[in-house]
């Protein structure tokens, strides 16, 4: 049984209880900033990518979208 998972235990009595097991602790440089800054990511989706290069004239419908040339992302 993974953690966070509820299960049900039955005890000698006719009563029955939920025992909630508790979740994982995040490491606090994982956990997302409040409010935070909106960082430029390095690597664009395969959409991100084509939509670039359709604006940059590189690509045209009915090209391949597998293998697609590097590019980096507008400023």
């Amino acid at each position: 049984m993974g953690y966070g998972e509820l299960y049900i235990r039955t005890l000698p009595q006719p009563e029955t209880t939920l025992i909630q097991i508790p979740f994982m602790s995040q490491h606090p440089s994982l956990k997302p900033v409040s409010g935070g800054l909106v960082v430029k990511r390095n690597v664009l989706k395969r959409f991100e990518r084509v939509a670039l290069l359709k604006k940059r004239g590189q690509w045209k419908e009915g090209d391949r979208v597998q293998g697609l040339r590097k590019t980096k992302a507008d400023v």
